[in-house]
């Protein structure tokens, strides 16, 4: 586990994820806690070590030599597991956001477009850019916070659970999507990793797919994965109390259905969550 933890810590430390404080703070309390444990399952602590340097070292990492028979709050190998999958996720979407060569799927009439761009290992992503009558502290309210409400204002959705809340800003979630006749696409459900990170005054949104024993493939419901998904929500200088909308999305729908339909449907389920959210918005009891 420490060498994990280790990697993960010196992951977070890459220039654009220097200011990303959301992973720091539990990788670097989890280093901390790993040294613990291997300090108190050595008898002698590290006999190449001078003791005085050794209770340096334990102070300076909030260590205490003294075991500790309370129960404490730690995060499991495979909550390491799904920061390490956040980081990664947010490391690739940064990595498509400043690459060129994005070509035009639609444009809609109210100025919004979505763009596409095919990558080696993960396929077609595709891009949705809008400008949003909300600050970004809003919509990241009714995006993260108050994501278990979406079916509420999303037709597409039918459920959202969030399986487990791992510190403040992860959550291991289930999606649902409705059975919609007109839909080209079956239902389908998602169990991924969401994480929110700041940077500056800008927010990622992201999520990818995953494996929890919370909640194994159902019967009679298709298990898709996310690929990628980031909303990043920047506000606009000059604008206040309006949002730049970026969403990066990239799914396996999974099931035998040709890669137009695909295309089709993951282009317009973004057109038509835009919409949807900014209904949403807009109306009286969300202002608040």
């Amino acid at each position: 586990m420490l060498p994990a933890t280790l990697k993960l810590c010196c992951g977070i430390s890459h220039q654009h994820l220097r200011k990303l404080t959301g992973l720091q703070r539990p990788a670097v309390g989890v280093f901390g806690k790993e040294m613990s444990k291997l300090i108190l399952k050595t008898p002698n602590g590290f006999p190449n070590i001078p003791e005085s340097l050794q209770k340096i070292i334990c102070t300076k990492l909030g260590i205490n030599t003294v075991p500790d028979t309370r129960e404490t709050s730690m995060p499991s190998s495979q909550e390491l597991f799904y920061f390490s999958q956040a980081e990664d996720t947010l490391h690739s979407a940064i990595c498509m956001l400043q690459q060129d060569g994005w070509q035009a799927e639609t444009q809609q009439e109210n100025g919004d477009w979505i763009l596409s761009k095919t990558f080696p290992r993960i396929g077609k992503v595709f891009r949705a850019e809008a400008v949003i009558d909300s600050p970004p502290e809003h919509i990241y309210s009714q995006l993260f916070e108050k994501l278990e409400q979406m079916d509420r204002w999303n037709p597409s959705i039918s459920k959202v659970q969030i399986l487990q809340r791992i510190g403040r800003n992860t959550l291991l979630t289930r999606e649902i999507t409705a059975q919609i006749p007109s839909n080209m696409v079956s239902q389908r459900d998602f169990v991924s990793v969401r994480h929110c990170y700041r940077k500056g005054s800008s927010l990622y949104l992201i999520g990818t797919a995953t494996d929890s024993q919370l909640m194994p493939p159902q019967k009679g419901t298709i298990r898709a994965e996310v690929g990628l998904t980031c909303i990043v929500l920047r506000p606009i200088d000059g604008e206040s109390g309006k949002t730049h909308f970026t969403w990066l999305l990239s799914l396996d729908l999974k099931g035998w259905i040709p890669q137009s339909v695909t295309d089709q449907a993951l282009s317009k389920s973004q057109a038509d969550f835009i919409k949807h959210l900014r209904r949403h918005l807009s109306s009286r009891e969300n202002i608040c």
